[in-house]
């Protein structure tokens, strides 16, 4: 079975983490969250469910402050980890291995031990020091995915357009189950 830690910030675009979980495990893919306490009043926020609701979709959910937890670790197997969304404070975290809290640990872990770590950052217009963080984590094998909706499919709706971004970063992740829609040329 493949493994994903999702990570859940207080940047707007909840409705990505959220369908991310529900389509790993549509797929079989086992989860362990982290919704940092602004990840959580945002899901609130934009989507109307509450921590029980959210952690509901993963198989575990760690707080935040649980660094004792299993994810912590590099002997842990994981396959992945998406952030989604990101914030620019979780990317500047990352970028500067500012491991101090479980998310942030977490992706250091993943960029230590030469795993897929995704940030789906969402913040506009970039200024220098999130291209400078952006950078350092691509630097460090992470990538960046900021969520962008591909218009050449011609989505009829915005779910079309999240669930579309949605199996493309779970195919980067590495996820074999993922479908995401190919390019077909004009």
């Amino acid at each position: 079975m493949q493994r994903l830690v999702v990570g859940l910030t207080g940047a707007s675009g909840a409705v990505y983490g959220v369908r991310l979980l529900q389509r790993a495990r549509a797929l079989g893919v086992h989860t362990h969250l982290v919704a940092t306490p602004a990840g959580v009043l945002n899901v609130h926020h934009e989507l109307g469910l509450d921590r029980r609701a959210l952690e509901a979709l993963a198989d575990e959910a760690h707080a935040p402050g649980d660094v004792g937890a299993c994810i912590a670790s590099g002997s842990h197997p994981v396959d992945a980890m998406l952030i989604a969304p990101c914030s620019m404070k979780t990317l500047a975290a990352v970028a500067h291995g500012f491991g101090d809290n479980l998310l942030t640990r977490a992706a250091d872990v993943m960029l230590k031990e030469r795993r897929r770590l995704l940030l789906l950052v969402r913040e506009t217009p970039f200024n220098l020091a999130h291209l400078r963080n952006m950078m350092s984590v691509t630097e460090m094998g992470g990538i960046v995915f900021p969520p962008l909706p591909a218009f050449y499919n011609h989505p009829g709706s915005i779910d079309e357009m999240v669930d579309d971004t949605v199996e493309r970063v779970l195919a980067l992740a590495g996820i074999t189950s993922a479908q995401p829609r190919a390019w077909q040329g004009l």
